[in-house]
Order: structure tokens, then C-alpha cells, then sequence
């Protein structure tokens, strides 16, 4: 490549708490009816006093913990004053000279990747503007405005489309492992804008970056960096289309440059079907907000109390598990994955196992073995990440445990009865199904169904005959040394036997008739 990429990002995420940010209004992305959560608070009328929304402060403390940030122990809000038909108030409350946090980073093992963070803040969201097709007006919803917005902002060390993609996944995830907010980027509430840059790797090999990714901290004013001209593309709703839109990007400011032309400092949108960015407006200076601080609302201390209090909130994060996952219970890269994307799945998979080490470690089982407990785990997790997963795919919905109709006593006693041979994996196959239609006892659901499995010799010894009489070909074929044709037949009988027969026992009865 001729041009090395420079990114940055800047990430507006609601927060999912009750009431909005600076007033007792519900906060409620799901509400379809125009205007309602709304108050004379939201709207900024004259005599009304915001409150600052404590569990909103919490979140995004929480978050930059957990993505290694500091922590101000003084910070402040202020008026950002702009307009916009989506801001009632003329201005907006947010943080600029005093974030809540600041100077972090986020780990990417896959891609040995670290991006640092340059901050995170609070502020207030805007509301929302409707155009209807055909029309010569517009509609403004206020429901939104005044929802908590965490904003956090990376420096500009992301290089690839690939980079950004696996950043934006790994933050999702830690949000909703955190629950600070669902992070549903298809409601818009996750939103994503990226910076980029194109360098030229024969005038500029080293690239040492002068501004970060958003206007907080600009290092210049200069659009002729080193790291080539500025351009901002907003609110990407998708992952998908965050890569779609960089890779876009890169090729359409590498053919201005290739072509000699000059690449204007401005922001772009995304077109998600055409996957083109288009022009919006040009932006050759900063907005000049006239921030001051907000009078209406006193300073925030942040002690160390109510610092310790938060920390001991945070669980296990997705990194955390994915190497705890692959040190407790030996499991593929895949598998690792598998729980860590879906937390309650992961909490579901550690649950059952915890049902099968109870057995294992009980006085009246003879399998107390390091070999057998890997072997039970392994069984579990393979039913789970495969049979459960095709199960869960083919009814289109997605995992979560209220719902889920075989608790993991269930499924670990379903798992046993695999490992010590009691059921065929046809018969598996089928009483799994009725658990997760039915729920239930697995060993009721097999009286019920007389799924029973067949373990009398002379009982398999009239089926093996019959299997034998009616493939004669490959019974002979057998006996010429032909093994897959034993293997055929025991396939013959288990069908015969609707799948109720131990496969061990009909193999030995055919090697046996077959003599």
C-alpha cells in the first residue's frame, strides 16, 4: 500500500438507566408514541433546575474502570451550546474541560492490537428528527432527549477496518457484561463515528500522530497533517457497516490522492445501500460551542468511597473469562468464543458443569477420575456449542435462561445418562428436542416415550437376524474382511430398534451371527 490509514473513533452509547439524565422522566428506547416521556425539565423552561442522574454516573464510572482509565476525582458539566430542530434547551449538558475519566485503553488479543482511550464523558442525548417521504416538513420526537450519553473518544492508534470492527465488538460486549447498556446499535443505542486519515508512506514512513480522533484535545488546526486530511463519517448504525464505510474510505481518498487531487476536511454519512460515504458538509474549522460550566448544576466530587463501591460492582470481563474458560475447562477457541459472546450461555455451560462435578465427586459413583471429568466436560460442551446451538438457530431465537425450559440439572442429568451408555445418540437427538419444547425430567420424558434402551441379548439377536436376512450382500461382504459394512449393519439395527438398542451390544451380537 501506498497510504497507511489513521482512525479514530468517537462512540455515543445511552445508557440503560430507569429516568433520564437530568430529570425523573422514564428512560425508554422501546416507546413508539411520540413526545411522552418528556417534561418541562427536558425542554429547558424557564424556572426548572436539572438533577444529575447518580446511577448514569455510576455506569460510566464503572466503564472506565473496567477499560482502565483515570478516574477525576473533580469533575464538572457544562453547557455546549449549538442548535439543532432535535435540541429544545439551545444547548446541550455535557462534559469538555473536566471528563469523568480519561487515558485508558482496550486490549485486543486477537490482533495484538491495544487502543488507547483518550476519554470518556457524560452528557445528555438529543432528540430525534423524522422526515416523511413525500413531505415538505419534518417531525421532531423528544422522547430521546435527555437520555444519559456516555461518549468515549480513542486516540488514533486503530490502523484497518478489521481493527475497528474488533474494537467496536469487544466494547459492546463489555457493556452489556457490565450492564450500562445494551449497546443495541440497530435502536441507536450504540452510535459510532469515525475519523480517518490517509498518510503517505513514501513522504511520511513514520507517521507520528499530532491529534487525536475528536475536537477534545485537538492537538492542531492545521488539515495538512503529516497524517494527511481529517475526514468524519457519523453515525454508523452496525458493525458491518463500520468496516464497509472505512474500507470505502481508504479507497476513495487512495484514488484522489493517486490522481493528485486534494481530500477536503469534512463529514461524511453512509449510505447502507449503495455502501458509499457522501458528502455532508464541509468542516475546515472547529465549532466554536462557547462552553461554560452548566450553573444549575454543582461540581461532582468523587471519593474514594464511592470509587471501592463501584470497583466491587464489576464482574468478570469477556477477556477474563475467555482465559479463565480455556485454563478451567480445556475448551477450543471456538468454544471459548461461543461463552464469551453469549454471557448466559457461558453462565448456563459453568452451571451444568457444576451439576456434573457434584455427581462425579459423590461417594456413590465409581468415576471420580481427572480423564473422566475432562470427558464429561467435553460431552457437555460439545451438546451445548453444537446440538443446542442448531436447536436454538432452527427456532430463530436467541439464547437467555428465563427462558429456557431445561435447567442444568436437567441438562446435566441428560449428559449422564450419554456418558454411561443408558441412551443411543439417536435417542439423545430426540429427547433433547422434547427438553427444549417441554422442559422436564429427562428419565420421566423416556417412560413417557418409551425410549428405553434395549439391552437384552436375545431381544438384539432377533433384530440383528432380520437385519442380516434382508442385506445379505453386505453381511457377505463382511465376512470377505469388508469392516465398513459392519458398521453399515449396526446402523441397520439401530434403526430397526427406533434407536433403543446400546450400539456396543449389537455390534458384538453381529460379530458374533456373522462368524
Amino acid at each position: 500500500m501506498k497510504y497507511s490509514p489513521t482512525i479514530g473513533l468517537e462512540i455515543h452509547i445511552e445508557l440503560n438507566t430507569q429516568s433520564k439524565m437530568f430529570c425523573s422522566c422514564k428512560n425508554d428506547s422501546d416507546e413508539k408514541t411520540a413526545n411522552t416521556n418528556v417534561c418541562p425539565v427536558c425542554f429547558g423552561y424557564p424556572g426548572t433546575l436539572p438533577v444529575a442522574n447518580k446511577e448514569a454516573i455510576k455506569k460510566v464510572i464503572k466503564t472506565a474502570m473496567a477499560l482502565n482509565c483515570e478516574i477525576s476525582a473533580d469533575s464538572f458539566f457544562e453547557r455546549k451550546n449549538y442548535f439543532y430542530p432535535d435540541l429544545p434547551k439551545g444547548y446541550q449538558i455535557s462534559q469538555y474541560q473536566a471528563p469523568l475519566s480519561k487515558t485508558g485503553y482496550l486490549n485486543l488479543p486477537n490482533l495484538k492490537k491495544k487502543i488507547r482511550i483518550e476519554r470518556i464523558h457524560l452528557e445528555e442525548d438529543t432528540g430525534r428528527l423524522a422526515h416523511p417521504e413525500g413531505k415538505n416538513h419534518s417531525l421532531v420526537d423528544f422522547n430521546r432527549a435527555g437520555v444519559p450519553l456516555m461518549e468515549l473518544v480513542t486516540e488514533p492508534d486503530i490502523g484497518s477496518a478489521q481493527e475497528s470492527r474488533e474494537f467496536v465488538k469487544e466494547l459492546r460486549l463489555i457493556l452489556r457484561y457490565l450492564n450500562v447498556s445494551n449497546a443495541n446499535m440497530e435502536k441507536a443505542q450504540m452510535r459510532v463515528e469515525v475519523n480517518i486519515s490517509l498518510r503517505d508512506l513514501k513522504s511520511n514512513p513514520e507517521g507520528v500522530p499530532r491529534y487525536c480522533s475528536g475536537p477534545y484535545g485537538a492537538r492542531i488546526e492545521n488539515i495538512k497533517s503529516e497524517l494527511g486530511t481529517k475526514v468524519e463519517i457519523k453515525n454508523l448504525n452496525s458493525v458491518r457497516s463500520i468496516e464497509k464505510a472505512i474500507e470505502f474510505e481508504i479507497k476513495r481518498q487512495s484514488e484522489l490522492l493517486d490522481r493528485g487531487e486534494q481530500i477536503l476536511q469534512e463529514t461524511r454519512g453512509w449510505h447502507d445501500t449503495k455502501e458509499i460515504t457522501f458528502s455532508q458538509r464541509s468542516k475546515e474549522k472547529a465549532h466554536d460551542y462557547r462552553y461554560f460550566p452548566e450553573p444549575d448544576l454543582p461540581p461532582l466530587k468523587i471519593d474514594e468511597g464511592f470509587l471501592g463501591m463501584i470497583k466491587a460492582e464489576i464482574i468478570e470481563l469477556p477477556s477474563q473469562r475467555r482465559e479463565r474458560f480455556g485454563k478451567e475447562y480445556g475448551l477450543s477457541a471456538v468454544e471459548i468464543e461461543l461463552y464469551a459472546n453469549q454471557k448466559d450461555l457461558g453462565d448456563y455451560f459453568e452451571k451444568v458443569i457444576s451439576e456434573l462435578q457434584e455427581w462425579i465427586a459423590s461417594e456413590q459413583q465409581a468415576i471420580a477420575g481427572e480423564q473422566e471429568t475432562r470427558a464429561l466436560i467435553k460431552l457437555a460442551s460439545n451438546y451445548i456449542s453444537t446440538d443446542l446451538q442448531a436447536i436454538l438457530k432452527e427456532s430463530a431465537i436467541d439464547f437467555s435462561e428465563k427462558n429456557f425450559k431445561i435447567t442444568a440439572e436437567n441438562f446435566a442429568e441428560f449428559l449422564k445418562m450419554i456418558f454411561l451408555g443408558e441412551i443411543s445418540s439417536k435417542i439423545a437427538k430426540m429427547l433433547l428436542g422434547e427438553m427444549f419444547v417441554k422442559g422436564g425430567d429427562p428419565s420421566q420424558i423416556i417412560r413417557e416415550n418409551s425410549w428405553e434402551q434395549v439391552n437384552d441379548e436375545a431381544e438384539i439377536e432377533v433384530a440383528v437376524e432380520d437385519v442380516i436376512k434382508e442385506n445379505s450382500k453386505a453381511a457377505e461382504d463382511y465376512k470377505k474382511g469388508k469392516q465398513t459394512s459392519l458398521q453399515f449393519l449396526v446402523g441397520q439395527v439401530m434403526t430397526k430398534t427406533k434407536g433403543k438398542a446400546i450400539p456396543e451390544l449389537v455390534k458384538k451380537v453381529l460379530e458374533k451371527l456373522l462368524k
